[in-house]
């Protein structure tokens, strides 16, 4: 019996790895967003969240945080924090936080206000089922600037952008 649970743990795993590799590189839609330059200056996240509409091309800065997994597992999605609103924990003095992307100090209206959903779709309209973090220097607390369209279904309470181009550090 010992041996028939080991082999079939070993052909899920194999299932498992084959069905999403952790480290399998980019697909040419996201390696193509991630090599673009973003167009024009930044609006900070809190500003532009209350007058964008669905469509409007809009680019935006912040740091990956706001969530203590602020990339969706196997999806090409992340979470932008808006650097004015909110404060990694690794910023506040004396905090020793271990997940200083959560930014657990700020409230649920703050991070409501200062966050907003990247993704990036395909040409169908749906979100790559690829995981953004590690590629092109996107890691949980970089500074990252992105352009793109305010998606469809977007709110004042819930900004979700489709990135047309994005690009990690300063």
């Amino acid at each position: 019996p010992a041996v028939c649970i080991l082999a079939s743990s070993k052909k899920e795993e194999t299932a498992a790895k084959a069905e999403a590799p952790a480290s399998a590189a980019p697909s040419a839609e996201v390696t193509k967003i991630l090599a673009s330059a973003p167009a024009g200056s930044a609006t900070p996240i809190h500003t532009i969240r209350t007058t964008a509409k669905p469509g409007d091309e809009i680019t935006i800065s912040g740091k990956i945080m706001g969530s203590s997994k602020p990339f969706v597992e196997g999806r090409a999605a992340f979470i932008l924090g808006d650097k004015e609103i909110l404060t990694a924990c690794n910023e506040i003095p004396g905090d020793n936080c271990d997940t200083p992307w959560d930014v657990c100090c700020e409230s649920a209206e703050e991070k409501k206000q200062g966050t907003a959903t990247i993704q990036i779709v395909g040409a169908d309209g749906r979100v790559l089922k690829e995981s953004l973090e590690g590629n092109g220097g996107l890691e949980k607390l970089a500074e990252v600037t992105v352009t793109g369209k305010v998606a469809e279904g977007s709110t004042a309470d819930a900004l979700v952008v489709n990135a047309t181009a994005i690009k990690a550090g300063k």
